[in-house]
């Protein structure tokens, strides 16, 4: 693909992409540091590339690779995770609202793997088809709905700990397969 036509597709991505990978980072400056480095990898990267239909996907998989490559820098390593403990010992907490939203999120992202945030980002936040995915991971779709299951059960647990789950159906009537609600939803297209 020639640099002109590369701009082209980009064009035909760029606010979807963009948002992804706000979506992906844990803040918007690093959103938006994470989709400038992946457009400069593709623009360098985009002489490889000869079929202009497989443009989304490939940007796509760049930008995931490119996320997993910085969350396994050094510096994440030395990062201490925010347990409920810390927090509730933070200036501020306020459990109500959007921030408690923001948080339960977080904690639910931070149990599962860059690979797993990016797959679920993709199918549950941005709306992507489970055969999309399965052409953009190379995959067969049984695998990623395997994938998202088990990526959606690790986000469950680590929001409801297993002894407050009893603790839950004790207080209100629910099943067992009611207590295990998913994470994530979609928002309503109009």
């Amino acid at each position: 693909m020639n640099r002109d036509r590369f701009w082209i597709e980009l064009e035909k991505v760029h606010a979807e992409a963009e948002r992804f990978c706000r979506r992906l980072s844990a803040t918007r400056e690093d959103g938006d540091d994470l989709y400038q480095e992946a457009v400069l990898r593709a623009h360098s990267g985009c002489d490889g590339l000869n079929d202009p239909s497989a443009f989304r996907p490939w940007f796509y998989r760049l930008i995931i690779n490119h996320f997993k490559n910085r969350r396994r820098g050094a510096w994440w390593r030395h990062l201490v995770p925010l347990t409920s403990e810390l927090e509730e010992q933070m200036p501020g907490w306020d459990p109500s609202g959007q921030l408690w939203a923001n948080r339960q999120l977080a904690r639910a992202f931070a149990a599962v793997s860059p690979e797993e945030r990016a797959l679920i980002t993709l199918r549950e936040i941005e709306g992507w088809a489970v055969a999309e995915l399965a052409e953009l991971y190379k995959r067969p779709e049984g695998t990623i709905k395997a994938r998202l299951s088990r990526a959606r059960a690790k986000m469950r647990k680590a929001l409801v700990p297993p002894e407050n789950r009893e603790q839950m159906m004790n207080k209100t009537d629910l099943k067992p397969q009611e207590v295990a609600v998913c994470v994530v939803t979609k928002p309503e297209k109009e």
